[in-house]
């Protein structure tokens, strides 16, 4: 009888939930038995309602605070021009570096947070120190004082609030992993889209000090609401280390650094850039320079909707390679040999829609080869990727435009930009390759 009701017990099927709640209490990694679990509470199914609370909350805040970053682009087009003409190129961009920078580098602490602490706190905290850096750096007046204020302290904050809003909602899904993560990311293209809009108008209207201080009270009043939604799905097992860097002897991670690193770098460069293109080079008011920004965020909130549904299909890191190979070939191709409206703006639209996917699709990645309980730790450093990326994105190509293009022939700019997306291209090559030789395998 005892062996008929085991036999019974072995043949019924097991949940994944049930199967990930089982390993959380044992505390495995990878098969390697870990400290006991910090708590035994029960993990929630996959694909439920409160996964998509989750992303409703994560597209709120990645809106507000990604999409300061990519409409400093305006911010920029408005010091180069009016506020600080006599300040390099160089200089200005390393505003929206830092940004993106601080908070990629913040967020490797911010991500053992995420393992340890309430999440919903932790976004909470991140709302208040962005939008206040908004606001202090509204009675800025240095380029100085706005690196210190706009750029590094934005990205301290801003990093609290990145990393709750781009690991959890892969947490919460299995089935609609790559579309669910690309949703809450296409929140930040919409914030892009009308914050440019919005910040043109305001800057026309009240100046550039009272449209931060009110894009600063928008971020604290919208991502302070959203907060009590980030809610994690499970907690790792307690590790001795506060960081565990083991991860860093596995190659396939070292070429999803890379390949992040430089895909990041080729990101931001257009995207600070098409703005002061089209008024110098194609001789355009200033009012394109929020176009080129609202159509670039438009064209990504498309891009990564149908790269993630394309990301369930075909799996995501082949997703991910289709993203950098189109963001190359939009900037090679399309912006570098013509210096006509038609291809600046088939350019414009290309590079949105396929870099876009690029960011919404790196996190997916990330969990398929290593696991949801690990990502926000992992995360972290996978971020530093993007830090570094920023680093050598934005500035280095000011300092070109500067040197080799004498401030009005970006030719340099844009092929330094083209050749970061490639090398990401061929470093995404290697992994697919590792990860799976046949060529139409779900990867």
């Amino acid at each position: 009888m005892e062996d008929k009701t085991n036999e019974t017990r072995s043949s019924t099927p097991i949940s994944s939930s049930v199967v990930e709640a089982e390993e959380h209490k044992v505390g495995l990694s990878n098969g390697s038995p870990i400290e006991a679990p910090v708590e035994e509470t029960p993990i929630p199914p996959p694909d439920t309602i409160q996964g998509w609370i989750v992303v409703f909350g994560a597209f709120f805040t990645l809106m507000m605070s990604i999409g300061a970053t990519t409409a400093y682009g305006v911010y920029l087009q408005a010091y180069k021009l009016d506020e600080f003409p006599n300040t390099s190129s160089s200089m200005l961009s390393w505003i929206g570096t830092l940004q993106f920078s601080s908070m990629c580098f913040f967020g490797i602490g911010v991500g053992v947070l995420c393992e340890r602490l309430d999440t919903r706190l932790i976004s909470l905290f991140g709302a208040v120190v962005t939008g206040l850096s908004l606001i202090i750096a509204s009675f800025c007046h240095s380029p100085g004082a706005l690196l210190g204020t706009q750029g590094i302290m934005f990205g301290f904050g801003g990093s609290f609030l990145y990393v709750t809003g781009l690991t959890l909602p892969p947490m919460w899904f299995e089935k609609y992993r790559s579309l669910a993560t690309s949703i809450a990311i296409a929140g930040s293209g919409i914030g892009g889209l009308w914050m440019s809009f919005a910040t043109r108008a305001m800057m026309s209207s009240v100046g550039r000090e009272w449209a931060l201080r009110i894009t600063g009270l928008v971020v604290i009043g919208v991502c302070s609401a959203m907060s009590p939604l980030l809610k994690t799905r499970m907690k790792p097992a307690r590790r001795e280390k506060i960081i565990d860097f083991s991860v860093l002897r596995d190659p396939k991670f070292a070429l999803l650094f890379f390949s992040t690193l430089l895909g990041g770098g080729s990101y931001y460069i257009p995207i600070y850039n098409f703005p002061t293109y089209a008024s110098i080079v194609l001789g355009k008011n200033r009012s394109w320079g929020s176009n080129m920004s609202a159509i670039v965020n438009g064209s990504s909130i498309a891009g990564r909707v149908v790269m993630g549904l394309l990301g369930d299909k075909i799996g995501p890191l082949n997703a991910l390679w289709i993203s950098t190979v189109g963001t190359c070939l939009s900037v090679l191709v399309l912006w570098l040999p013509f210096k006509t409206v038609g291809p600046f703006l088939a350019s414009v639209v290309l590079f949105g829609f396929f870099s876009g996917a690029i960011v919404s699709l790196v996190p997916v990645a990330t969990a398929s080869l290593f696991g949801v309980r690990r990502l926000p730790s992992i995360m972290g450093l996978i971020m530093c990727a993007y830090m570094i990326g920023g680093l050598i994105s934005s500035p280095p190509a000011g300092a070109m435009l500067d040197r080799f293009g004498h401030g009005t022939n970006f030719s340099s700019l844009i092929i330094y930009d083209g050749v970061l997306a490639g090398a990401s291209v061929a470093t995404q090559s290697v992994l697919r390759v590792i990860v799976s030789r046949r060529f139409f395998h779900k990867a």
